[in-house]
């Protein structure tokens, strides 16, 4: 499948109509998930036939993006119900089996998951509602995923983001072959790293 291909079909998943704020619910657009996903599949062959687990599912589009790339099953996991209906609906629509946890990630004990999942997708809250929230649900992910993780950060965090990984003792790649500016807000860009973690 083609990149563009992918980015067409990931246009019809439905977003948040009213995204709650202490969660810092924006969907991932068609655009920035087909690449991350056709990335992790085409360069690092992360997704094809791999059990994927989507942190922060939000309404599904990574995971979908990743079920129609080939993976062998997915998992989303996510704190609020409401996001977990919309990707439900998402992945009927595209006709995907997935299955999805409903817990809050910084506070779920996650072993039953060891060694279960290959792959991490995430698009994390940026922690400007709860400070570090972005950081504890990487360290969980790198903790769970048995060969990467790829995670969106703020650019402004890569230092901080490669000083972890390294006390963590996991390689980051913060020059996977993406970079984007990333939700803007009127006159306001936030530059983004897609990030790649290797265990």
């Amino acid at each position: 499948m083609k990149l563009k291909e992918l980015e067409g079909i990931l246009q019809d998943c439905a977003v948040f109509s009213d995204p709650k704020i202490q969660y810092e619910q924006y969907p991932t657009t068609a655009h920035l998930a087909a690449r991350m996903l056709y990335t992790a599949d085409t360069v690092y062959d992360d997704i094809e036939d791999k059990v994927i687990g989507d942190f922060g599912c939000g309404c599904g589009v990574l995971s979908i993006a990743a079920n129609i790339l080939g993976a062998g099953y997915s998992i989303g996991f996510d704190i609020d119900p409401d996001a977990v209906a919309i990707a439900q609906e998402n992945c009927d629509q595209f006709d995907i089996s997935m299955d999805f946890v409903l817990t809050d990630l910084t506070q779920a004990r996650l072993d039953r998951f060891k060694g279960q999942i290959d792959t991490i997708i995430m698009n994390p809250p940026f922690g400007t509602k709860t400070k570090g929230v972005d950081m504890v649900l990487l360290k969980k992910a790198i903790e769970i995923a048995g060969t990467s993780v790829y995670s969106l950060h703020k650019t402004s965090t890569r230092d901080h983001i490669m000083k972890k990984a390294k006390e963590w003792g996991v390689g980051c790649e913060f020059d996977v072959p993406m970079m984007y500016k990333f939700h803007k807000k009127k006159s306001v860009d936030i530059a983004v790293d897609f990030l790649r973690f290797s265990k």
